[in-house]
């Protein structure tokens, strides 16, 4: 459940076997559980690209919005350096009532800054809960992400039907989630782990698409045609 693209940063890193720097930035960074979501990650990509060293630079708050994370931008990418900024964005705006077309504006401009600094971005839709399923600010904002992914040419990990697929698989329900709060518990951040390791990996097997050559402008002859004797 994911949207390739070409991550050109990333086969970079890898061409000239070097780290790969990720920022992870959006979600949570309170303690608990959501603690452990960059350990996940980092081993769900070293599995998925063997030999790969991966470096995870966590830098999530709690509760941020993409207006607030888009402020940082600058200071976490040159603290930070990094080939690729996965971005789990869209969950805090939506509960926070943030006008869409605000938040796809700013969205769509932090992305093509970072893109514009030759960095790769992989953007993570809203958490799938069910008390929000019927929501439509909440849904136009799931929307608004791919969206914008699309526009932009990004990967994107659609973690709300991942969720959604999820929670309709367990007899649990929301197995995945950390009781009433907005926040996934170890399975969901595994699931999400894995699916944005899959979205990499299937990104980097992508090719560019040849363009197709222009045709060349007819040439005049280079002498005029002979009539036939009257």
């Amino acid at each position: 459940m994911y949207t390739v693209a070409q991550l050109g940063a990333v086969k970079a890193a890898l061409a000239e076997n070097r780290p790969l720097k990720i920022l992870a930035i959006g979600g949570s960074a309170a303690p608990g559980a959501s603690a452990s979501y960059p350990a996940k990650l980092e081993a769900a990509l070293e599995h998925a690209l063997p030999k790969v060293d991966v470096t995870i630079d966590h830098r999530g708050l709690p509760g941020e919005i993409a207006s607030g994370a888009a402020e940082r931008l600058r200071t976490m990418v040159a603290e930070a350096e990094p080939d690729l900024v996965v971005w789990q964005v869209g969950t805090h705006d939506a509960i926070a009532r943030v006008d869409v077309d605000a938040f796809a504006s700013a969205l769509a401009e932090a992305v093509g800054w970072i893109r514009s600094h030759e960095i790769d971005v992989v953007l993570v839709d809203p958490i799938y809960t069910a008390s929000m399923a019927a929501d439509v600010d909440y849904n136009r904002i799931v929307e608004a992400v791919r969206t914008v992914a699309t526009q932009q040419g990004v990967p994107l990990v659609r973690r709300y039907e991942a969720l959604h697929y999820l929670s309709s698989r367990t007899d649990k329900g929301e197995g995945h989630m950390l009781g009433r709060q907005f926040r996934l518990n170890d399975l969901g951040l595994r699931c999400m782990a894995e699916h944005v390791a899959l979205t990499i990996a299937t990104s980097l097997m992508r090719t560019e698409t040849p363009k197709e050559p222009k045709a060349a402008p007819a040439q005049p002859p280079l002498t005029e045609p002979q009539r036939a004797p009257g």
